[in-house]
């Protein structure tokens, strides 16, 4: 199979002994004639005509000769015949007249994006152009479940969290050793509670702009609730993933670091906190190496009704020999989506302190009283960044991942013909 399927150049060049329009007569050689039947008029002329590429165009008195055609006048261009490589000929449309010469048939898009393997950009445009085309779906999955999320950390932060929890022993030189691990237990248990939400939160939002880009590569437009009709059976295959992901990346980091602590913990700290930092580095590049091969997991188990295991197995398939490339683009989106959010909540931030209490100084100072205009005010911000972001990451993956399958197994077949292109396939080739 094609390592790119999606087109192939229809035609074939002519052969070495037949030129486009010299036709063998169907019986073969006609036969010699008789010797001793009559010449017909004009067989002696034919006989005795000039050869190929010396003969001129006869001119009367006082005209200028044409110039003589060049070698190989009517031949097809080497390399080729008519329109392209491989002897592409044919209506426009089908590699032939008004096409470029060499160019490819253009691939068939019946949605965000074509057919075809794609390119970086072509990925980042097609997850934007799902958001911008079917932005009524989109958004509105985004910003309810951004709605819900910020809801729920406001609410916990302000009624529970801000009283039953302190991190001052932490920056406390001064803090006992009780107070500074009090300090710590409760710096954990906030950010665990806020990393279930976003958890909650990314399954729900990931499932269901999944069904949303598959859809839109086939050009068909989908409602929230048919999106949740599609997704609902995987939603809770897809929570074990993502909780999943999160603890083999940590266990190979404790696994990194073990040694370096039980050293620092047997009486040599110096020797203890170098070793550690030498296997947290070889365990974050481990982990990294892991979570990219990985990475596909989601959009295999949504959209092939897979289980755990099965995903993750299908994910290191379609990455493997590709994983610079899978790494890049999804780093590449990852910075674009912090960007975007950075840009969006930062001013929400400053606006935050600025009428919240203290202000600058109380921040600067650690002194600040985060209240609930703080929380509120972050909050909207919080709410509009991840309504732009979740679409980017969200479709920057499912289309990578259509990518890979293209590249590999030829789903583009499968993508024309649920998408109901005629005839895709038969005259561009697979």
């Amino acid at each position: 199979m094609n390592d790119t399927p999606g087109w192939a150049s229809p035609g074939s060049a002519p052969s070495d002994d037949q030129r486009p329009g010299a036709q063998e007569p169907a019986d073969g050689p006609a036969p010699a004639e008789p010797a001793d039947q009559p010449t017909a008029p004009g067989a002696k002329w034919s006989q005795e005509q000039p050869a190929p590429g010396q003969w001129s165009t006869p001119v009367g008195p006082g005209q200028t000769p044409p110039p003589p055609p060049a070698p190989n006048w009517g031949a097809p261009p080497q390399g080729g015949g008519w329109g392209g490589p491989g002897g592409q000929h044919g209506p426009a449309g089908h590699g032939g007249w008004g096409t470029p010469w060499g160019g490819p048939p253009p691939a068939a898009k019946p949605g965000v994006i074509p057919l075809r393997p794609l390119g970086v950009g072509e990925i980042l445009d097609g997850a934007v152009s799902t958001m911008r085309t079917y932005w009524r779906t989109v958004l509105g999955i985004s910003l309810t479940v951004a709605v819900l999320m910020e809801i729920v950390t406001v609410l916990l932060q302000g009624l529970v969290l801000n009283d039953t929890t302190g991190t001052d022993g932490l920056g406390d030189p001064d803090a006992t050793l009780e107070e500074a691990t009090r300090a710590l237990g409760d710096a954990l248990l906030g950010t665990g509670v806020l990393f279930v939400i976003t958890l909650i939160g990314t399954v729900a939002v990931t499932a269901l702009l999944t069904a949303v880009t598959s859809r839109a590569v086939l050009g068909k437009p989908v409602t929230a609730k048919e999106a949740w009709r599609d997704a609902r059976p995987q939603v809770l295959r897809l929570l074990g993933l993502l909780v999943l992901l999160p603890l083999i990346a940590f266990g190979i980091l404790a696994v990194g670091t073990l040694p370096g602590i039980l050293v620092g913990v047997a009486g040599s700290p110096p020797v203890g906190a170098v070793l550690g930092f030498l296997g947290f580095l070889g365990a974050g590049v481990v982990a990294i190496w892991l979570m990219v091969r990985f990475s596909l997991a989601s959009p295999a188990l949504m959209l092939e009704k897979q289980g755990i295991k099965k995903a993750l197995t299908r994910s290191t398939k379609l990455v493997s020999g590709s994983w610079w490339r899978v790494f890049g683009i999804q780093l590449l989106a990852a910075l674009i989506a912090n960007i975007v959010a950075m840009v969006i909540v930062i001013p929400f931030a400053l606006i935050a302190l600025v009428v919240s209490g203290d202000g600058f100084s109380g921040f600067l100072t650690g002194d600040s009283d985060f209240g609930w205009t703080y929380l509120i005010v972050t909050g909207i911000g919080s709410v509009i960044g991840s309504m732009i972001t979740f679409p980017i990451t969200a479709g920057v993956t499912v289309l990578l991942y259509i990518d890979q399958r293209i590249r590999r197994e030829a789903l583009d077949l499968d993508l024309a013909r649920a998408a109901g292109v005629q005839n895709y396939g038969t005259t561009a080739g697979s």
